[in-house]
């Protein structure tokens, strides 16, 4: 009997049992659509993050307040209190770091922001006049307060986008007065709309000098970070060690003492967190690679039945003349087909609920890239294919041992 014939008569057989074949697929189905979700959807969450941290950009140093390992985040980053971080480091840093085009403290806080009748709950950020130019950003209308006015705790505030419309309903601020926690603030400006950038929804926050919001809004003389803008993502190294110097400096830290601030650039930030995304997303696809295999379990124990229902069947082939390599590659070849169309179902419905999560994602408003590689679409095939020959070996090998005149015997 030729291959081309025993491909036809085990399809036939498929064919012939559709409810059977489909069911004995089904285990591979959704191994196969979990493991291209997981990857899927995996990716995408790590596309948000990373586009999220270029969002901010690719040429900034972050410094924060305490100590921290190499590769750990300092106590400040949950919610401990560090005050070792000054205003005067930002300014400092403008001005004696070669590389540096703009740094700026920051403090934050959250609290009531009114105009007459509206209100909003919003967050308001301590911020330098530099802002602007670290994070890359420019007002929409008004203006942005000035170096004087950050340093003599003027009462001015430059509105978010969002958080204008809310009080204002789209008119014009300019010069009018808001209050912040019940201090009165005089609306100089509005900035651009932005959108979510560093996981921050840079529209709902009121900025305000960094020495207004300390000295009337906080009551607190330290910042609760500085971000720094380097001229050249090739000069962030340099820039780190010269800044961390600088620091220790001006912290009057001797050598044997450790930093009591930590320094990061968001190149360092994309590395660290790409590496822990991934091992975090191929650890969940190992785990849904699990139920392949209990898919690949249920499709010999059908197979076994199988045999043992077609025994007549295989003894009469054998009496007229097939072969041991026939039956076996009849069974094998009709485990490596149920396997394969389930593989593809799998690969075809893994796409399509991956697709369905990006397309809200994005309705959202996040980044989110859809990631299904032709390469996932290959594997998924051959991982299919592969364990149907395996699991398909033992049921095939039995029938093919089978002697035709007791099978032909069998009731």
């Amino acid at each position: 009997m030729r291959f081309s014939d025993t491909i036809k008569l085990s399809l036939s057989v498929l064919r012939a049992n559709k409810v059977r074949s489909f069911l004995t697929g089904l285990g591979i189905i959704i191994g196969i659509a979990a493991v291209i979700v997981i990857m899927s959807v995996g990716a995408g969450a790590q596309s948000l993050i990373i586009n999220q941290l270029n969002s901010v950009g690719t040429n900034l140093v972050g410094i924060l307040p305490g100590a921290s390992e190499t590769n750990g985040p300092p106590a400040s980053v949950f919610g401990v209190v560090v005050t070792t971080l000054k205003y005067e480091d930002a300014v400092a840093i403008n001005s004696e770091i070669p590389n540096v085009i703009a740094a700026s403290s920051y403090n934050s806080g959250a609290g009531k922001i009114v105009y007459q009748s509206n209100s909003t709950d919003a967050n308001f950020y301590g911020v330098m006049s530099e802002y602007l130019e670290v994070e890359e950003t420019e007002v929409a209308s008004g203006r942005f307060f000035t170096v004087e006015e950050e340093k003599n705790n003027a009462r001015v505030a430059v509105l978010g986008y969002q958080v204008w419309q809310d009080l204002f309903n789209g008119d014009d601020p300019i010069g009018k007065k808001i209050r912040i926690k019940k201090e009165v603030f005089e609306v100089i400006g509005v900035m651009k709309k932005r959108g979510t950038a560093g996981f921050q929804n840079q529209d709902d926050l009121v900025l305000v000098p960094v020495s207004t919001a300390q000295n009337i809004l906080l009551g607190i003389n330290y910042v609760n970070f500085i971000r720094v803008k380097i001229n050249n993502s090739e000069n962030l190294d340099q820039a780190v060690e010269e800044i961390r110097l600088l620091l220790r400096d001006r912290h009057n830290l001797k050598t044997d003492v450790g930093d009591d601030f930590s320094v990061r650039n968001t190149k360092q930030a994309i590395e660290i967190l790409t590496t822990v995304t991934n091992a975090v997303k191929f650890f969940l696809a190992a785990i849904a690679a699990i139920s392949l295999l209990v898919g690949g379990v249920g499709v010999m124990n059908t197979m076994l039945a199988s045999v043992n229902q077609r025994i007549r069947e295989i003894g009469l082939r054998k009496a007229v003349g097939a072969k041991k390599s026939n039956i076996l590659w009849q069974f094998i070849l009709e485990s490596i087909a149920v396997t394969l169309a389930g593989g593809i179902i799998g690969i075809i419905i893994g796409g399509l609920v991956s697709t369905f999560v990006a397309l809200v994602a994005r309705y959202l408003g996040y980044n989110w890239d859809l990631v299904v590689t032709p390469s996932s679409i290959l594997l998924g095939s051959a991982v299919a294919a592969l364990i149907g020959l395996v699991f398909g070996v033992y049921p095939a090998r039995k029938a093919a041992k089978l002697d035709p005149i007791e099978a032909l015997r069998y009731e």
